[in-house]
């Protein structure tokens, strides 16, 4: 090796030398950060929990705040023997607890080491005073204060969901959080947990010889403040909001209305849902929720595939027309229902024969049971699979069999069918239109959400097209994190949906003897337009149906409304339906309608689901 090689190698040593050596001096004399870890037996971390995000309505009222509430820690490198009846007496629990929960904390004691975890969690004001008077007697035992939800009205809580402590298997796949550490479950708390969560801070104390806290450590250098978590604005009307689960009292199912010109969620009710008294302590009540036979914990909104009925009528009529199977003057007739062969599908009492129109207005089962073979017995398919799957396109495209994408957890597809599913059934070629029939009116092997029905109700506002239903508006500090609301269109060109719509129209504000089915949802001086259904259910009474939107021209409103065993579309979904529409575009109901807000307030519907 050369001289000039050699040198390269020296000054590469002196060079690498020269940078550790100024490490180390940064590390040791300088920069403290590596001591403030690595010297927890002599440092006492005290964790300071953020306040979470606060959630508002629309209008900016508040649905979810915070207050302070505290928990009971335990040292076990400091405990010492301690008053044990007056510390039963301050948290009310018995001695043979307090032994168990030691025992416990005893066994944990190598892993906690001089840290200091939960012994009592959250309590009251009233326990927290009095355990300050008598502190001297409980040597090892503090208090951490954090903040808890609150929530000022009792709204829905399937909506805003939940909050309890991290679990193992959460804390195993969420590094950043630690045991203590409270999350989000369900509803916007849970979808929307990185933004309202905030950071946790802390605060360094110096440990003595005996484990003492001495003073803080560095004077508090290193100390880190806690960071509130972001606000949120959400698209919900708390006014309409309370008014909807006003009128669901004592009946099971969903309430949507949502503002069809943005997707905006205005009302998600489930009925009967989670209380916010429930929320307020979930663990407490953890035994009673799941319990209950009326599962209060179900989203029904979102989670429940139901039959839409007759409100399905007008996909059936959109894609008739679409397909050029029929045209606004067609006329089919019924007489007490569809007869082929053996088969019977029926139908109650109407004018016929009817119209496209009015076949919308007078929910007529034979008109669609003509329409959809129509449709699947198209010439210009080659078979019955090639035209069902067609359809199965078409409404797929309203939003059906898929999730909309509604920004909280839990949204089903519901269930769309389509030939891979009749093959499977009846065997390739087993099977025709006839086979398929109940499709027409809503019912067989299709499932949908009430979120898919009032974004059906949606689209017939907007004569086609939908945005993404969501449910935060605005997150002043975090623009990056709300939902996107695209806009979708269906595979129907817009000009086919004025004579369905007009047939909506008429089925609410036509004449006594009409023959229309929704005319006890009319609101004078607004045009509602609505569909009514009544679902068939195998378990019980028929479920009751309504999607509805105002006003016709211009909608502000559109609703879904689903009344599990309500019998009738129009006897107990539509009024519900039609006093929320009144209030959100009047802000008040008619002295003239009070008596369908009191009749709907008396309707007890509970007692068909605890037989």
């Amino acid at each position: 090796m050369n001289k000039r090689g050699k040198n390269a190698i020296i000054l590469f040593f002196i060079v690498g030398l020269l940078l550790l050596t100024g490490k180390l001096f940064f590390l040791q004399l300088i920069n403290k950060e590596y001591k403030v870890t690595a010297d927890n037996n002599v440092l006492r971390y005290e964790i300071i929990y953020p306040s979470r995000g606060l959630i508002y309505d629309r209008n900016g009222a508040i649905l979810a705040d915070n207050k302070a509430a505290y928990d009971i820690l335990i040292t076990p490198r400091e405990l010492a023997p301690f008053d044990t009846a007056d510390f039963c007496s301050i948290f009310n629990i018995s001695r043979e607890r307090l032994v168990n929960m030691l025992a416990d904390i005893d066994a944990r004691r190598q892993s906690i080491g001089y840290q200091s975890v939960i012994f009592v969690r959250q309590v009251s004001n009233q326990q927290y005073t009095h355990f300050l008077e008598k502190s001297y007697k409980f040597p090892g035992f503090s208090v951490q204060t954090r903040s808890v939800r609150n929530y000022p009205s009792d709204i829905c809580g399937n909506l805003l969901g939940y909050i309890v402590e991290a679990d193992k298997t959460y804390l195993e796949r969420n590094p950043e959080y630690r045991a203590g550490d409270y999350i989000g479950r369900t509803g916007l708390e849970e979808a929307y947990e990185k933004t309202l969560k905030g950071e946790k801070g802390y605060t360094i104390f110096l440990r003595d010889v005996l484990n003492r806290i001495k003073s803080p450590y560095a004077e508090g250098a290193y100390d880190k403040p806690s960071v509130p978590g972001k606000d949120m604005v959400t698209t919900i009307d708390l006014p309409l909001q309370l008014f909807g689960e006003e009128l669901m009292q004592n009946k099971v199912g969903s309430v949507i209305a949502l503002d069809p010109t943005t997707g905006e969620i205005l009302t998600l009710i489930t009925s009967t849902g989670l209380s916010t008294e429930y929320l307020t302590n979930f663990g407490v009540h953890y035994s009673q929720i799941i319990s209950d036979p009326l599962k209060p914990l179900f989203n029904r909104a979102i989670m429940s595939s139901y039959p839409p009925g007759s409100v399905f009528k007008l996909v059936n009529a959109l894609i008739g027309l679409e397909e050029e199977v029929i045209d606004p003057s067609t006329r089919f007739s019924c007489n007490m229902g569809y007869r082929a062969g053996s088969l019977t599908v029926g139908c109650h009492a109407h004018p016929s024969p009817t119209n496209l129109v009015q076949s919308v207005m007078m929910s007529c089962n034979a008109y669609y049971c003509n329409v959809l073979r129509s449709i699947l017995d198209n010439p210009v398919y080659e078979n019955t699979a090639q035209s069902m799957d067609q359809w199965e396109r078409y409404v797929k495209s309203f939003g059906f069999g898929t999730r909309l994408g509604i920004d909280i957890p839990g949204e089903l597809t519901g269930s769309l069918p389509g030939s891979a599913l009749y093959n499977k059934m009846y065997g390739k070629n087993g099977w025709r239109s006839l086979t398929v029939i109940s499709l027409a009116i809503g019912q067989g092997e299709i499932g949908t959400t009430p979120l898919q029905l009032a974004n059906l109700a949606a689209i017939m506002a907007n004569r086609g097209h939908f945005y993404t239903p969501h449910l935060v508006k605005e997150i002043p500090d975090d623009n990056a994190a709300q939902p996107k609301a695209t806009q979708n269109h269906t595979l129907v060109n817009p000009h086919h949906f004025e004579p369905v719509v007009e047939g909506m129209y008429l089925a609410v504000n036509s004449p006594a003897g009409s023959g229309a089915t929704a005319r006890l949802a009319a609101i004078p001086g607004i045009d509602l337009c609505g569909k009514t259904g009544t679902a068939q259910n195998p378990h019980g009474e028929d479920h009751s149906v309504f999607v509805c939107f105002a006003p016709k021209d211009e909608p502000k409103i559109a609703v879904a409304v689903y009344i599990e065993q309500g019998g009738f579309g129009a006897s107990q979904a539509a009024p519900v339906a039609s006093l929320l529409v009144e209030k959100y575009l009047t802000g008040d109901i008619q002295p003239s309608r009070k008596w369908l807000y009191e009749r709907t307030l008396e309707q007890d519907l509970l007692s068909r689901h605890l037989q």
